[in-house]
């Protein structure tokens, strides 16, 4: 690990206005991604800028019956929180599926958005990897590409985002509270993260030096009704093979509204909107929810190790809408 520097803001404008300073400057709350890519030399920063003691730990029921959720929240206590769980148990339980409990206890909800992928060749220096080091080519496309992506990959970079918070928060319609050297702006969850494109090594629409503040979730009654479901190769701490973030509102077996997420399908977690607009407006099925997934997965494009992810998505989609729709049963 190279020599840094090392900040600890007084508040927003300083910390953004330090992290402007850095010609590889980087902000620093729990820590559980940062300090793992620093150790393997992919992340080389020369200024740390500490963001955790900045007043931004917050949980807060908004009047129009939304939650606002502070950017150093930890993993845990968002998890745990009462709003959370009966009012967005989607949320609690993609937290829940994620990571070790030791790593949520630390892991903020800013953080955990900007998390940068686990492909093993951006994690290896020694690798070909356009994310990493534009320009050096993308030696997953023909590697070991088991947990890449089956959906909106391009010739740079097949590369997954691992985040299931953020799966669960784009399901949810969710708003991102942005500072930056322009001053506060939104930027809604679903156009947080970018498609690779040629341009892999950006993984957000957020400018440089801009410093996450908070997640803003809408009041979404039917949210009541969701659930996350997550497979993965052990069920102890490991990244999701195929995940889907579900919220189901029912009306005399009818779909009245739904919103479907994927994780570890692309480059950004997938909002299924082809999924959604089948299932609208028709009486729920098992049947219906498959043809569902799969005119959102007509569009796949799976890589020579991972054709098992269509199937698997089909399988859980399918799984967590009959869940949900025998509990509104």
């Amino acid at each position: 690990m190279r020599a840094f520097r090392y900040h600890r803001p007084a508040d927003v404008a300083e910390a953004v206005t330090l992290l402007g300073a850095g010609t590889e400057a980087a902000y620093l709350a729990g820590g559980t991604n940062l300090v793992d890519l620093m150790k393997l030399g992919v992340a080389r920063p020369d200024v740390l800028v500490d963001v955790n003691r900045l007043p931004l730990g917050g949980i807060e029921a908004l009047p129009d019956g939304g939650l606002r959720v502070g950017a150093t929240v930890r993993n845990s206590d968002l998890a745990a929180h009462p709003v959370v769980r009966r009012d967005y148990p989607v949320l609690a339980r993609a937290l829940l599926a994620a990571a070790s409990g030791q790593l949520r206890n630390m892991a903020t909800t800013g953080g955990n958005l900007l998390q940068r992928t686990r492909c093993v060749y951006f994690q290896d220096t020694g690798k070909a990897c356009n994310k990493r080091e534009p320009g050096t080519g993308c030696a997953a496309r023909h590697g070991q590409n088991r947990d890449l992506a089956i959906l909106d990959w391009s010739e740079q970079c097949v590369a997954t985002h691992p985040s299931d918070l953020a799966v669960a928060l784009v399901a949810l319609d969710a708003v991102v509270e942005v500072t930056g050297v322009d001053g506060p702006r939104e930027v809604p969850m679903v156009e947080l993260h970018r498609s690779p494109g040629d341009h892999p090594e950006r993984d957000t629409v957020l400018p440089a030096g801009a410093l996450i503040t908070g997640v803003r979730v809408p009041p979404l009654p039917a949210a009541r009704r969701s659930s996350y479901l997550k497979v993965r190769d052990r069920a102890s701490f490991a990244f999701a093979a195929g995940s889907v973030a579900a919220v189901l509102d029912l009306d005399a077996g009818v779909v009245r509204d739904v919103r479907l997420a994927y994780g570890a399908v692309a480059h950004r977690p997938w909002r299924a909107l082809r999924a959604e607009a089948e299932l609208r407006g028709r009486p729920f099925t098992p049947e219906l929810a498959a043809v569902a997934a799969d005119a959102e997965l007509a569009s796949a494009r799976p890589l020579r190790h991972n054709a098992f992810k269509v199937p698997l998505v089909r399988a859980i989609t399918v799984r967590v809408l009959t869940e949900l729709a025998e509990v509104a049963a």
